[in-house]
């Protein structure tokens, strides 16, 4: 009897035992997932955490809910953390992710419940409540405050590019016109390589021009005005090469006043005061001058770059400078 009643209880102790050793490694197999808000009531715009853990064995494999751009309509997600596995002190597997979201409209939304597979079985987590206000419902008496302070952005000096290199370019285009205009005022050549043709000298290209101007004789085909008007702007290139004086933007008036008081021969004057006022006469009045008329003017142009001339002289060895001298009247009659 004492050896049976020993028996029931070995078989009682086996059976207890067996129950805790199944009832540990149903624990150890089983799979929790918990969700949780860090906030439940949120300002509009306003950020807050949502935590997803699982809890499972370590052999046990776990499918992770995938999560897009929104939670559900109305939350949405901006950052999805990294997925982060840690063992237990009970020697099980933790998975936690962490989802920054806001959200733009107010309303009380209901949040479903994360779905995760653990082998055959498909788990939920636990439903959440997050509820969005706006600047209606905030407190009159604590005002109206900013979600987030206001952040200074770092200076970055790639962004000022486009300014600098606009500025720079302006300048760099601005100095190339005022260069351009300034050679241009000079009648030299824009660019060193353009070599400049060597000119002749002022009464050389005058009396040049004056030679063709003689030969087309223009007044003799009814052209009395174009025969003028080419006449005087060979004087007047003559005299602004001659005297630097800006003859080209002068009146008739101008120009002999600028003649008389730079050179001392009244016969010079006299000789270009009767050539300047009959042209104008021909250009502005239509005045129509007579065979005479056309002849001497012409022959005063030439009479008044002779008088005015400065010729080069070489000196008698050929060497040296050379030397510039003005051809006074007597000295040109006695030359011719």
């Amino acid at each position: 009897m004492l050896k049976m009643i020993n028996t029931i209880k070995i078989l009682k102790m086996m059976a207890v035992a067996m129950c805790l050793l199944l009832h540990t490694q149903w624990s150890a197999a089983q799979t929790v997932v918990q969700a949780s808000i860090d906030s439940t009531m949120i300002m509009i715009g306003e950020q807050t955490s949502v935590h997803l853990e699982v809890v499972t064995g370590k052999d046990n494999p776990v499918g992770w809910p995938i999560v897009t751009d929104t939670l559900t309509r109305g939350i949405i997600v901006l950052e999805a953390g990294k997925r982060d596995t840690s063992i237990t002190d009970n020697n099980r597997l933790l998975i936690k992710q962490d989802f920054l979201v806001t959200s733009f409209d107010s309303a009380l939304y209901v949040i479903p419940p994360f779905i995760v597979t653990s082998g055959t079985d498909t788990l939920k987590s636990n439903v959440m409540v997050l509820k969005v206000v706006t600047y209606t419902d905030v407190d009159p008496e604590k005002g109206i405050y900013d979600i987030k302070p206001v952040m200074t952005p770092d200076f970055v000096l790639a962004d000022y590019y486009p300014y600098i290199f606009g500025i720079m370019g302006g300048l760099f285009l601005f100095c190339v016109i005022m260069y351009i205009l300034q050679k241009r005022k000079k009648k030299e050549p824009v660019f060193s390589f353009m070599k400049k043709e060597p000119k002749l000298p002022p009464h050389l290209e005058a009396i040049s021009k004056l030679d063709k101007i003689k030969v087309e004789k223009l007044w003799q085909q009814g052209r009395n005005k174009e025969y003028f008007t080419q006449i005087t702007e060979v004087l007047r290139q003559y005299i602004m090469r001659r005297f630097q004086v800006n003859a080209m933007e002068m009146t008739s008036e101008e120009i002999l006043s600028e003649i008389y008081r730079l050179h001392d021969v009244h016969s010079v004057y006299d000789t270009l005061k009767h050539v300047l006022e009959l042209a104008d006469l021909v250009k502005f009045a239509k005045y129509v001058p007579l065979p005479n008329d056309n002849e001497m003017s012409i022959l005063n142009a030439y009479l008044f770059v002779n008088q005015t001339k400065i010729e080069e002289l070489q000196n008698p060895a050929g060497e040296g400078n050379a030397t510039t001298e003005p051809v006074t009247e007597k000295e040109d009659q006695a030359n011719r």
